[in-house]
């Protein structure tokens, strides 16, 4: 079989609508832009924002929010597209299979494992450490040593395990097990929570920017790439593209759409519009209440101490664990979506795909990625690792741009519920521009990337290649697993 050999959409359709592996279709407009502002809005508002201002940026770190956000709606619109097309769980693996073959598809899907699963447990990290500062407020101290995995340095030792992370993990994997629709329920009230905490942090701040923290607005570069001046806001926009996530994992709920031809760019572009605006106005904000010189993680700690609004300190650590929560709740489910893709097509094994019978959901799937996932979180010091998912999203993104172009060649007169305004123009921007954030990123970023493509190389040359369902059933309209 060659290795660009493609699945026809038609068979596409037709395996997700029979059988016994269909998902539960629950979601309406209003949960997938939920589902999207979840993931959005989490660890990169909160925790990358500082460090990008203060290492990389200053104050045009609004620019670098920018400039993601139009990055993110190049691949926004070319997600739409594909999403109308292709209403199917796997996002931008199902999307690379049709166009332009499998071993691209496993390469994206690969990626995705990466950008979810290690995202996933390096918010769950943060989370841990936000859930212990609340804890403090109330007297209440967690050993430290059952707060931090063996790897962390602490005063006199290391830690033995992080177990706050490893519960957030269990927790939100059981309520992926239960069902789609509770989970969208959980994710709205969490979400709702957030929104407010971050609206309220605008509002009440605005009225204490100092000025003079806006000058200058682009600090020069020191000579040396990515520290201020345009490459540092390039840069920047690089490592905060972590936070844009959500709304590709949008996609990976598509099978779940009650409407999806409708439904689908609504939750994709609406999401993305209502993050980039609270993202740029809560940057703006934050520096111009403390320096950027000043900033530091805790940045937005230092901005609420600054104002009379004090005892909203507690609140914001509530915002904070709200966010993270929601964040890990989006990445766990586009990651069981993306295998439940990946493993009915034949190119992981069949546990991937098995559907509970009473909660319709693939839960073993859920299962095993809870307790990776959390041993992950619970004993490696992953939480330096955001780069990782900003390059596995990018590369994602652009390989989507390239398949809209190739679709429209390939299939020019396939049905199009939403098409991609002035292809291939929107496109290949898009590809410009998210393939010139990567190349932004430091050098480390590219070779753990180019390492665990190695890793994929590897497994679907020994395993995947010879079981796909293009190999071992390629002439049947319904795939047998």
């Amino acid at each position: 079989m060659s290795l660009l050999a493609t699945k026809p959409i038609a068979r596409i359709l037709r395996e997700s609508e029979g059988g016994t592996h269909q998902l539960k279709r629950t979601l309406g407009p209003v949960n997938l832009v939920a589902l999207g502002i979840g993931a959005i809005i989490g660890a990169g508002l909160f925790a990358i924002t500082p460090v990008a201002t203060h290492d990389n940026a200053g104050p045009a770190v609004v620019f670098s929010f920018l400039i993601a956000a139009i990055g993110c709606a190049f691949a926004g619109m070319c997600y739409s597209e594909f999403a109308t097309m292709i209403p199917i769980a796997g996002s931008a693996y199902t999307y690379a299979y049709a166009t332009m073959g499998e071993l691209l598809a496993w390469i994206i899907g690969w990626d995705l494992v990466l950008e979810y699963a290690v995202g996933a447990a390096t918010v769950s990290v943060s989370w841990s450490s936000y859930l212990v500062r609340l804890l403090g407020h109330f007297g209440i101290t967690l050993p430290a040593s059952l707060t931090a995995s063996p790897f962390d340095a602490m005063g006199g030792g290391h830690g033995f395990v992080n177990l706050p992370a490893i519960f957030i993990i269990w927790t939100i994997s059981i309520i992926l097990m239960i069902g789609i629709s509770e989970s969208a329920w959980v994710n709205g009230c969490i979400v709702a929570l957030k929104v407010t905490i971050v609206i309220l942090v605008i509002g009440l701040g605005w009225a204490y920017i100092n000025r003079a923290n806006y000058v200058p607005f682009l600090p020069p570069n020191t000579g040396e790439t990515g520290h201020f001046g345009w490459s540092g806001v390039m840069r920047a926009a690089g490592m905060i593209f972590f936070a844009y996530i959500g709304f590709d994992a949008v996609s990976t709920a598509a099978q779940e759409a009650k409407t999806p031809k409708r439904d689908m760019p609504i939750g994709i572009i609406g999401s993305l519009a209502i993050c980039t605006i609270l993202y740029v106005l809560f940057a703006y904000v934050m520096s111009g209440i403390v320096n950027y010189k000043d900033m530091t993680p805790t940045a937005i700690y230092d901005a609420i101490n600054k104002t009379k609004y004090a005892w909203l300190s507690t609140g914001v650590i509530v915002g904070i664990l709200a966010g993270y929560t929601s964040v890990i709740l989006v990445m766990l489910l586009g990651q069981s979506r993306v295998f439940f893709s990946m493993s009915r097509d034949g190119l992981l094994p069949k546990l991937f795909s098995d559907i509970h019978p009473k909660f319709r959901t693939p839960w073993r799937s859920n299962l095993l990625l809870m307790v990776f996932v959390s041993l992950f979180s619970g004993f490696l010091p992953i939480s330096s690792l955001g780069n990782m998912t900003s390059i596995g999203t990018l590369l994602a993104f652009v390989i989507v741009c390239a398949g809209v172009m190739v679709m429209r060649r390939t299939q020019p007169n396939l049905p199009r519920p939403y098409k991609t305004p002035l292809v291939p123009i929107v496109p290949i921007l898009g590809i410009l521009v998210c393939f010139g954030m990567m190349a932004f990123l430091d050098v480390m970023t590219w070779i753990r990337l180019v390492v665990w493509l190695v890793i994929g190389f590897v497994v679907y040359f020994g395993y995947s290649r010879f079981h796909s369902h293009l190999v071992t059933d390629p002439e049947s309209t319904h795939v047998k697993i």
